[in-house]
C-alpha cells in the first residue's frame, strides 16, 4: 500500500508567513470541488457544501485505505471567492459572492472511486449536496500568496498587503481569490486560525 505524505510532498503550497508575500507557480493539482453563491456565514448551502465534500473525502481516503491501494491525510479545506465584476469584489458584499468549495485528492483518486464512494456515502448519511460534488483538475499557474492569522472577517489588511505587492511588482490579478483555510473554527480560537490567502497573477501588459 502506497503511503503518501501529501503535507510533505506540497509543502511550498500550503506554507506561507505572515506579513510576506511569496511568489510561487501552483502546479494542476486534482480536487474535488463543489459551488455556491451567498454569505458562508448565513447561507445554509455552505454548510451543506462543506459537510459534503468532507463526507465524500473522508469516504474515498478510508475506502483506498481499506483496500490496501494508498493511505493519506485528508487536505485542508479550500475556497474559491469571486463575482461577476471583480471589480466590486468586496468582503462587505458577501451576500453577492460565488464560492467553489475543495479539497485536494492526490492522483490515485479516479472518478470511478469518487463514485464509488459517493455511492457509499449517499448510504451512510444521505445529502442532496453530494450529488453535485466533482473531481476537477484545477490549474493556477503563477500566484501570489501571504499567511493570514486571525478571524476570517480580518482579512482585509492582509488582503491588501497582497495586492499591493502584486502591483509593486509589475503584476496584475487574474482569476479568483484563492483561501486555504489550514485551521480548524471549530477548535481554534478566532485569533490563532491561519488562513493562506492566494491570488493568481500576471504580467502587467
Amino acid at each position: 500500500m502506497q503511503t503518501l505524505d501529501l503535507k510533505k510532498e506540497l509543502k511550498l503550497l500550503y506554507a506561507a508567513l505572515p506579513g510576506q508575500v511569496m511568489l510561487l507557480d501552483v502546479p494542476p493539482l486534482n480536487f474535488l470541488m463543489i459551488d455556491g453563491t451567498g454569505n458562508p456565514n448565513t447561507a445554509p448551502a455552505y454548510a451543506e457544501a462543506v459537510q459534503a465534500l468532507y463526507s465524500l473525502a473522508y469516504t474515498i481516503k478510508f475506502s483506498l485505505k481499506k483496500q490496501g491501494i494508498a493511505d493519506y491525510p485528508v487536505m485542508a479545506l479550500e475556497g474559491l471567492w469571486w463575482m461577476e465584476d471583480m471589480a466590486q469584489f468586496s468582503l462587505a458584499r458577501k451576500d453577492d459572492w460565488l464560492w467553489s468549495m475543495m479539497i485536494m485528492q492526490p492522483e490515485v483518486v479516479t472518478p470511478q472511486v469518487v463514485e464509488a464512494a459517493r455511492a457509499a456515502a449517499q448510504k451512510k448519511k444521505p445529502s442532496p449536496a453530494l450529488a453535485n460534488v466533482r473531481l476537477e483538475r484545477y490549474a493556477e499557474g503563477p500566484c501570489a500568496q501571504i499567511m493570514h492569522i486571525g478571524p476570517y472577517a480580518a482579512e482585509a489588511p492582509t488582503i491588501q498587503h497582497l495586492h499591493a505587492f502584486i502591483a509593486e511588482s509589475g503584476f496584475q490579478l487574474r482569476g479568483k481569490h484563492h483561501e486555504l483555510y489550514l485551521g480548524d473554527p471549530r477548535r481554534t480560537a478566532p485569533e490563532k486560525l491561519k488562513t493562506i490567502l492566494r491570488q493568481p497573477v500576471e504580467r502587467e501588459g
